[in-house]
């Protein structure tokens, strides 16, 4: 059982790279499944839900019907803006667009469910590592699954930095069968063969609390992937830090019950 923590403290980009600067985060503004070949893949869900899943490969509509779509995207409801997390804007790691014909809106966000990336560990201690990280998994969702961008809203390094993924305003594809209203945070890394860094569980614990704040999120509907799905993601090392940081003395818990 993780040791008890101080309260959080608002997340900031690291010093170390300059290059990054602070940015409050405009939710309607910014643009998981996990990554071809990685361990965040859910297995064949125990019940089936009402709630749409994103589109999948063979629900994906016809060149006529995406051509027609991307003259015209469905307009997204403005998303209130969170200014105490600093976010690496989505140029810092692709210049590729999200497929907004082939997405639905998100329309409100009432869940938040945290992933990690199941792939093989290896050292990520700068940005441009993390970007690379990330390009990898957006590839993997786009040309393997066919998927309209990376799966996961926000992706968290093991420096703390929090990056911008797929397009908050946009449906994500990161839980099967519950992604309607669910934003994703992927936390780099394999959980299952490592320990996520003090840095990485800090932004992650503001980077909810913060979300969870602004769209009325309970505590109840902050969960991991296997919550939801038949899966071991995000790793024992993070379900583990979930499971204190949502009880009574955990920092997500008691972030949330002050506000």
């Amino acid at each position: 059982m993780p040791t008890e923590h101080p309260p959080i403290e608002p997340t900031r980009a690291p010093t170390s790279d300059p290059q990054i600067g602070r940015r409050a985060l405009l939710f309607a503004g910014l643009g998981v499944a996990a990554a071809a070949a990685t361990g965040c893949t859910s297995g064949r869900p125990t019940r089936t839900s009402r709630l749409p899943s994103p589109v999948w490969p063979h629900q994906r509509r016809t060149a006529a019907q995406a051509a027609g779509a991307a003259a015209s995207p469905p307009a997204a409801a403005p998303a209130p803006s969170l200014g105490r997390v600093a976010i690496v804007p989505r140029a810092r790691w692709t210049n590729a667009a999200t497929k907004l014909w082939d997405t639905d809106p998100m329309a409100g966000i009432d869940r938040i469910t945290v992933h990690h990336d199941g792939m093989e560990p290896v050292p990520i201690t700068s940005a441009a590592q993390a970007a690379d990280r990330l390009e990898t998994i957006r590839r993997a969702h786009v040309d393997s699954r066919g998927w309209a961008d990376i799966g996961y809203h926000f992706a968290i390094d093991p420096q703390g930095r929090i990056w911008a993924a797929r397009p908050l305003d946009r449906q994500g594809a990161h839980v099967r069968d519950q992604n309607e209203h669910n934003m994703g945070i992927l936390v780099l890394g394999n959980f299952d063969r490592q320990s996520p860094t003090p840095q990485a569980l800090n932004a992650l614990d503001s980077l909810i609390v913060e979300a969870a704040q602004a769209n009325r999120v309970s505590l109840q509907r902050i969960r991991t992937h296997q919550e939801w799905n038949a899966t071991a993601c995000p790793g024992a090392s993070l379900q583990a830090h979930m499971m204190w940081s949502r009880s009574a003395r955990g920092r997500v818990s008691r972030s949330l019950n002050r506000a």
